[in-house]
């Protein structure tokens, strides 16, 4: 059985021809990309967190409490932040 409606040409549903342009190429990039506003946050969020810790372990590096655990958790903290930094200049580049 053929389709009676074949030969038509496909176009967009109304719906869709109803959008304002600007908001129909945002739900597109949506499509596109799902979560990339979302992973952007959380990116920035952990970045910022990362900063205050490594903010505190520098104090207390140059306060000189306690080295054997600040050391090691003053890198950690820095390893955070360029993780995130890393990872959101990737999920930049895929644009």
């Amino acid at each position: 059985m053929s389709d009676p409606h074949s030969d038509r040409p496909r176009h967009r549903s109304k719906g869709a021809r109803d959008l304002d342009p600007e908001k129909y190429a945002r739900l597109k990039a949506e499509v596109k990309a799902p979560y990339r506003g979302l992973r952007k946050f959380i990116y920035g969020v952990c970045a910022a967190s990362g900063a205050i810790g490594a903010f505190v372990f520098f104090a207390k590096l140059l306060a000189g409490r306690d080295l054997s655990s600040t050391v090691p958790n003053f890198f950690f903290q820095l390893g955070v932040v360029a993780l995130m930094v890393w990872l959101f200049r990737i999920d930049r580049e895929r644009n």
